[in-house]
C-alpha cells in the first residue's frame, strides 16, 4: 500500500451566526479537506482550519505547502512509516494544522486498512466525552440565552466562555450572569485569547473569585514571561495553555517554567500523534488536559472525540465539541450528535467520516475535479 494522490481542497462554509473573541471573529468556515489516497484504493481524510490570527496560516498557503511540499514528501511513502513521514514534514517550520491533518489522514488510512477505528487503535479507552460549549463575546443576555438553549437542547452542562479585550467590566458581569442562570452545579471556564495583560487577567481573577470558575485559559501572552509566571503562581484556578503551546517543544517550555498548569490539547493543531505526546508529558506532570475546540466542522470534531475518548486521562474534562452546530451545514456525511451532554466516539472503520461529495461540490473554492 502506498500514497499515490494528495489533494488540498479549499471550501468554505457561513457560519449561521459569527464567533466573536478576543483574537479574532469568524464568520464562516473557511477551511481546507486534505485527501491522502492509495494504490489500495483508501483515502484517509481530514479538515484543516486555517486560523492566520493564531498561526499564520491561511487556506491558499495551507494549500500551497499541502501541494508544493509535503505532497512530494507523501507520494511514495507506506503510509504505515509514518515516524519516517514525520520526520521529513518537521524539516518545514510552522504549519502546524497542516501538519496535523496529514497525521489524521494517515491514522484514517491505517484504520480504513484494517478495518478497525481509530478510536480503539488509539486506546478506546471510553465509549463518550462529555461536552464543553464555548460562548462567544456578546452582550451578557444572549451569552446567557445560549447557554440555556445548549442546556435545554443538548443536555451540556460545561461552558466556556470567551473573553478579553473588552473593558473588564463585561466580561465579569457576563460571567456573573451565566453562574446565576445556570446555577451552582454547571461548569464555567473562561479563555481570554491573550486578550489582557497579566495585571489584568490578575483582576479578572479576583472578581470572579466567588463564581467556582474551574479553569483559566490564555490570560495574557506567554511573551509576558514575568507577568504570566507571576500570575500562574497566585491564580487559585489553573492556567490553561493553548495557542502558547501548539507544539510538544512549547507546551514542555510553559508546563515547566510556570507559565502554564493546565494544557488544551487540539487535534486540528496536534493531529494524533503528536497529541497522544502532548497527553503523556501532561499525565507526567500530573496536570489536568482539556480537549479543545478550533472551531472546528463535524469533521475536525469527530477526529477530537476520537482521540479525547481514547485515553483516561483526556476523557477526565468535559471536551469543546459542539461548535460545528453553529455552522450553516457541513460537508461529513456521517451524523454527529449530542444528546444528554454527550458525544459518542465512531466504531467504524478509520476516523469515522464520510463526506457528502455534493456538499463538497457546492462548498468548494477551486474548479479541480475530485
Amino acid at each position: 500500500m502506498i500514497i499515490d494522490r494528495v489533494e488540498a481542497i479549499p471550501y468554505t462554509i457561513p457560519m449561521r451566526k459569527p464567533l466573536h473573541f478576543a483574537s479574532g471573529e469568524v464568520h464562516e468556515m473557511g477551511h481546507v479537506l486534505l485527501r491522502v489516497g492509495t494504490t489500495d484504493g483508501i483515502v484517509g481524510v481530514a479538515d484543516i482550519p486555517p486560523r492566520p490570527y493564531t498561526y499564520g496560516e491561511t487556506q491558499p498557503s495551507v494549500v500551497a505547502v499541502i501541494e508544493k511540499v509535503f505532497a512530494p514528501i507523501l507520494v511514495g511513502a507506506d503510509p504505515l512509516d509514518r515516524a519516517r513521514v514525520h520526520a521529513r514534514l518537521h524539516r518545514t517550520v510552522g504549519n502546524v494544522t497542516a501538519k496535523a491533518g496529514v497525521d489524521i489522514a494517515l491514522w484514517d488510512i491505517l484504520g480504513k486498512s484494517l478495518g478497525v477505528s481509530v478510536h480503539r487503535l488509539l486506546g478506546g479507552f471510553t465509549d463518550s466525552l462529555r461536552v464543553s460549549h464555548m460562548v462567544g463575546f456578546a452582550s451578557g443576555p444572549q451569552m446567557v440565552a445560549e447557554a440555556l438553549e445548549y442546556n435545554e437542547l443538548y443536555g451540556v452542562e460545561v461552558f466556556k466562555v470567551k473573553v478579553g479585550r473588552r473593558p473588564l467590566r463585561l466580561d465579569v458581569d457576563a460571567c456573573r450572569a451565566l453562574r446565576e442562570a445556570l446555577g451552582p452545579d454547571v461548569e464555567l471556564y473562561i479563555d481570554a485569547n491573550r486578550g489582557w495583560t497579566a495585571v489584568e487577567a490578575m483582576e479578572v481573577l479576583e472578581a470572579t473569585h466567588d463564581l467556582g470558575l474551574t479553569f483559566f485559559e490564555e490570560p495574557c501572552d506567554a511573551a509576558e514571561i514575568l507577568g504570566r509566571r507571576r500570575l500562574v503562581a497566585h491564580s487559585r484556578i489553573p492556567i490553561v495553555a493553548d495557542e502558547s503551546a501548539s507544539t510538544l517543544g512549547d507546551a514542555a517550555r510553559e508546563l515547566t517554567t510556570g507559565g502554564a498548569s493546565a494544557l488544551s490539547v487540539k487535534t486540528a493543531r496536534t493531529g494524533f500523534t503528536q497529541s497522544a505526546k502532548l497527553l503523556g508529558l501532561a499525565e507526567g506532570l500530573g496536570i489536568e488536559v482539556i480537549m479543545g475546540n478550533q472551531i472546528d466542522s463535524r469533521v475536525g470534531s469527530t477526529a477530537s472525540v476520537v482521540f479525547g475518548a481514547a485515553f483516561e486521562h483526556s476523557s477526565r474534562r468535559a471536551a469543546e465539541l459542539s461548535n460545528f452546530l453553529e455552522m450553516s451545514d457541513d460537508l461529513a456525511a456521517t451524523p454527529l450528535r449530542i444528546e444528554r451532554g454527550r458525544m459518542v466516539a465512531p466504531s467504524t472503520p478509520g476516523v469515522g467520516v464520510d463526506i457528502d461529495e455534493e456538499k463538497l461540490a457546492r462548498y468548494r473554492l477551486d474548479q479541480r475535479v475530485a
